[in-house]
């Protein structure tokens, strides 16, 4: 039969991400392209008695619908941690921070309006956009965040951007962090020209050096932010708990827009996470975490020196978060460096992945950290490097 797809649908493209680790999930491949947490990251000892205590003592409130917008205790717990003045917004539970892009998208845009996003950017959130019809413009990405001279420029040229989506902790894929100075530049611009930001954190917490750097949520007197939060990175991706905070007009529509898809987020995951913020100690468990991912980050770069002093790539030294991106010379492809690393066993993603527009001049790979295990961070990199010798010459 000859499906009939939608417009929506058609162009989409799988997720390169996805389509790399279905393909190098055989045993024996070592996995640097993905972005899973550490096993030993994982709480599982509390999550386990955690679960056991629910089902023995709240079985029916686990198991039962719930409301859309989510159990109010978690909501209020979320609030209390992320200590921004939020008398005017609201917060809805979200089955993952994934959700918040979608619900964003269905609420602000219509086909034809403009997305800005950075450039690269996390491809979840592009096909999101993309899904949606929207026409994607791309802000270049600076060691400090994307770049604010060229974010001026398409505001001033475009008449229809409904949002500019940025990442400003550590950001996926390039690592880099929004400078505070443009973070208020960033919030300046938006009220300007009357735009609304989409501010996405979901590394916030792993944070390995410096200070943390406020939020553009924590700067907005306006009402022109909608900050994306998650659990999966500090507790775990499977559970599906992300949240939404924005002004309480969005929210409501959020809440429409979210029961037309799930009705509410899974109970048993919301109370779940509840508890484990109540009785865990969840500044020891960040604490534990970072220090996994601090030395995962160290041996990465450690084991990329050869590399870098051959001149086959070079990176800016993520502060947080679980991914570098390494640039290569113009005499070193992409495609050609994944494919041979593939013909090794070792998983990269092409940068190219990220990418806004189709124009973007991008010639990189990113690496994960946080998914190998220490001896396959190791064996991984020496392999590449070895390809990337192989490719120079």
């Amino acid at each position: 039969m000859n499906y009939l797809l939608s417009n929506k649908v058609a162009s989409l493209a799988p997720s390169a991400i996805r389509e790399i680790l279905k393909a190098t999930s055989q045993p024996g491949f070592i996995p640097l392209a993905a972005g899973n947490p550490a096993p030993e990251a994982f709480p599982v000892d509390d999550v386990r008695a955690i679960s056991a205590r629910l089902l023995e003592e709240r079985p029916i409130d686990c198991l039962q619908y719930g409301v859309t917008e989510g159990y109010q205790p978690l909501r209020d717990l979320l609030l209390a941690r992320l200590d921004i003045a939020a008398s005017t917004d609201d917060l809805i539970i979200t089955s993952g921070a994934q959700q918040v892009m979608d619900l964003a998208t269905k609420v602000l845009c219509n086909e034809g309006d403009v997305v800005i996003s950075e450039s690269p950017s996390f491809i979840g959130s592009l096909n999101t956009f993309r899904s949606y019809g929207v026409r994607l413009r791309g802000v270049p990405m600076q060691s400090d965040g994307m770049d604010i001279d060229v974010l001026e420029d398409i505001l001033r040229g475009e008449k229809n951007v409904r949002f500019i989506y940025t990442i400003p902790n550590y950001q996926n894929p390039s690592g880099a962090t929004m400078s505070l100075t443009k973070r208020k530049r960033l919030y300046a611009l938006a009220l300007q020209y009357g735009v609304l930001i989409l501010e996405d954190n979901p590394y916030g917490d792993l944070r390995y050096e410096g200070d943390a750097i406020p939020s553009v949520k924590s700067l907005d007197k306006d009402g022109i932010v909608l900050y994306a939060g998650s659990l999966s990175k500090i507790l775990a991706p499977g559970i599906r708990v992300g949240y939404a905070l924005a002004p309480k007009p969005l929210i409501a529509k959020m809440t429409v827009g979210k029961q037309a898809s799930d009705v509410h987020s899974s109970m048993f995951s919301q109370l779940l996470v509840h508890e484990w913020m109540k009785t865990c100690d969840i500044a020891a468990h960040i604490a534990k975490i970072r220090d996994i991912y601090r030395a995962k980050r160290d041996l990465m770069c450690a084991g990329l020196q050869e590399a870098v002093d051959a001149g086959f790539l070079c990176y800016n030294r993520p502060a947080g978060g679980l991914f570098l991106w390494c640039d290569l010379p113009r005499q070193i492809g992409m495609i050609d460096i994944v494919q041979r690393a593939a013909k090794k066993s070792v998983a990269v993603v092409p940068g190219s992945a990220f990418a806004v527009e189709a124009s973007d001049p991008i010639n990189a790979i990113r690496l994960n950290f946080s998914t190998p295990t220490n001896p396959q961070l190791t064996e991984g990199l020496q392999k590449l490097t070895t390809v990337l010798k192989e490719a120079s010459t």
